[in-house]
């Protein structure tokens, strides 16, 4: 089955095109009109806007350093107290369980032969320079 798609060439449809080209274009130049700067003088009272804004080094320091800290250490507290609340230990217990030796025999180094003689390469891993 073969459906044969003829493009619209109706005065209507031709007309809504033009129509929304013409108002997409005069969008875009009213909103370029509307950007423009504002142009207003400082309000009276708010004198000395041209001198910047000087900060001492000791609040410099605060803000810059006292500041990332002080939201460091809430963020930490925030983690750690549900589980302090709840009784739950903070670090890892490394002395429970036994070691893994993942791949190896299993029955542990029992079953690995012996070094026959000073030759041998069984049991285990040597090095010679």
């Amino acid at each position: 089955m073969t459906t044969h798609v003829r493009p619209s060439s109706s005065p209507r449809s031709t007309r809504a095109r033009r129509t929304g080209r013409v108002s997409a274009l005069a969008a875009g130049a009213v909103l370029v009109l509307l950007s423009a700067p504002a142009h207003a003088d400082v309000p009276e009272g708010w004198g000395g806007q041209t001198q910047p804004f000087e900060l001492d080094p000791l609040h410099a320091l605060g803000l810059y350093l006292g500041l990332p800290l002080l939201l460091f250490a809430l963020i930490a507290v925030a983690v750690y107290l549900p589980s302090m609340v709840r009784g739950e230990k903070l670090l890892p217990d490394y002395s429970a369980g036994e070691p893994q030796w993942i791949g190896g025999p299993r029955q542990g180094v029992a079953e690995l032969p012996a070094p026959d003689g000073q030759d041998s390469r069984a049991g285990g891993a040597s090095g010679r320079w």
